[in-house]
């Protein structure tokens, strides 16, 4: 079959690389913001007195019909069109005729996929944000209920200090909030048409590129053409941002997974998104928290593999470049997919906070304030303290009991200066109230937090 491009060739392009050489059966995804993208190109066109009225008109009738060919499924994708953009001006061709042929002028293939791609990244960064949201409205919904749930603090996944299940939470309402305003962010900084740049030089023709920006929603045009045809910046930032949202996705689902061990035994994943053995009738797996901690290495692979094409590129566009796509449609799906299952899992949740209250008694949990009481109410230097909380939390060990259960006469025989004022300093839910430094755990501190999370969600719906 003859390509469009075939004129100054005397021979045909080979079967093998005519595989090698298309993206026609990925690049699909494309076809909505390619036909909006021709029309727009071809209104334009009309307004600058390069095409007639009834051209326009044919144009427009043709690429509708396109659209619900393809949306039917009656279209037929061929492999030697190489990619969307010629399969659907080819059928466009066949459906009007020469005014088909026409909708290319004062336009190359490097502006066109450059501004499909642009757009389809644009609409992503929308619709990711807003399921990021939702995630966000999960955690303050399950949150709000637990600022008084108490749950051991850990470094090193060790126990060290109390605080609360909701004070938890809201740390990775915090990651999930800067995810957010990472989308947005990318949202604004590329929402450039590269619509009319052509090849990479621009175009001789009359063109008026802020109409067909204004046309498909763009906030301005691109400045410099060489530098727009072959940028893959956007793409990357996508990719980028959903590897970091994917990040703390995977941190959560590993200590959801590990919260819901026998061990542990913090929450209960629900039926609903937990599955069985083949082999063991007792199991109950955690796997759509060990799928969404796995599927961080995938969007990963993805984004280092299109830095990797684009490290060694000559301006201006290159065919190393169709290797742009596959791997954000794959990373696009894998979140869209993750996120709405972290959201339905944290809905779904049982917590079982009398197994988190018993956890803040293991550990010692109260050693920090024991030290503090010792620098604010006995004048010992914090070292010294530190010496004799760590000579406590030994005693506590030897009678097998936690240091908040310690007695009086038993600190009394580690250090005289020891008054009996101490003993509210060991409470595990003193401890945790204490914390009263700004963005500190105490409930009060915890019920601020919950308070300003839900202002924000609902000024950035």
């Amino acid at each position: 079959m003859e390509k469009m491009w075939s004129g100054r060739f005397t021979e045909s392009a080979s079967s093998l690389l005519d595989e090698f050489n298309a993206s026609i059966m990925y690049d699909r995804e494309l076809y909505v913001e390619d036909i909006e993208g021709s029309i727009a190109h071809a209104s334009m066109l009309q307004e600058q007195g390069i095409l007639t009225k009834d051209e326009l008109v044919l144009i427009k009738k043709g690429l509708a019909q396109v659209k619900e060919e393809i949306e039917s499924g009656e279209f037929k994708w061929v492999l030697s069109d190489e990619d969307l953009h010629m399969g659907i001006e080819k059928r466009l061709t066949s459906i009007i005729g020469d005014a088909g042929k026409k909708v290319h002028t004062a336009r190359s293939r490097n502006d066109q996929v450059a501004v499909d791609f642009r757009r389809y990244v644009l609409r992503k960064n929308k619709e990711i944000a807003s399921l990021i949201h939702e995630v966000m409205r999960a955690f303050h919904t399950v949150a709000s209920k637990h600022s008084e749930t108490m749950i051991p603090g850990m470094t090193h996944l060790q126990h060290a200090q109390p605080t609360n299940f909701a004070f938890h939470l809201m740390a990775y309402g915090s990651m999930f909030k800067r995810d957010f305003e990472r989308f947005e962010d990318s949202y604004r900084r590329n929402n450039i048409s590269p619509l009319g740049c052509a090849a990479l030089a621009g175009t001789p023709h009359n063109i008026n590129r802020k109409s067909t920006a204004d046309a498909l929603g763009f906030d301005s045009v691109s400045t410099n053409c060489l530098d727009t045809v072959s940028d893959r910046d956007f793409a990357i930032e996508i990719l980028f941002n959903i590897s970091m949202s994917m990040m703390h996705i995977s941190r959560l689902a590993e200590e959801m997974i590990l919260w819901s061990s026998y061990e542990f035994k913090f929450i209960t994943f629900s039926d609903a998104y937990s599955t069985g053995s083949s082999i063991m009738p007792q199991k109950k797996n955690p796997d759509a928290a060990e799928l969404l901690r796995g599927k961080s290495g995938r969007v990963y692979g993805n984004l280092m593999s299109l830095l990797t094409v684009m490290k060694g590129l000559p301006l201006a566009y290159n065919k190393d470049t169709q290797e742009d796509k596959e791997g954000v449609f794959d990373s696009v799906k894998t979140i869209e997919i993750s996120l709405r299952i972290l959201k339905e899992s944290l809905l779904t949740l049982t917590v079982h906070e009398d197994n988190m209250q018993a956890a803040c008694k293991v550990g010692h949990l109260s050693a920090t304030d024991l030290a503090d009481y010792l620098v604010s109410h006995c004048n010992i230097p914090f070292r010294e303290a530190h010496f004799i909380t760590g000579k406590a939390v030994a005693k506590s060990e030897g009678l097998n009991i936690d240091l908040s259960d310690i007695s009086f006469e038993e600190l009394k025989s580690i250090d005289a200066r020891i008054e009996k004022n101490v003993m509210p300093f060991l409470s595990i839910k003193n401890s945790m109230n204490a914390r009263t430094s700004e963005g500190g755990t105490s409930t009060v501190r915890t019920v601020e937090q919950l308070a300003a999370f839900n202002t924000w969600l609902d000024n950035n719906k």
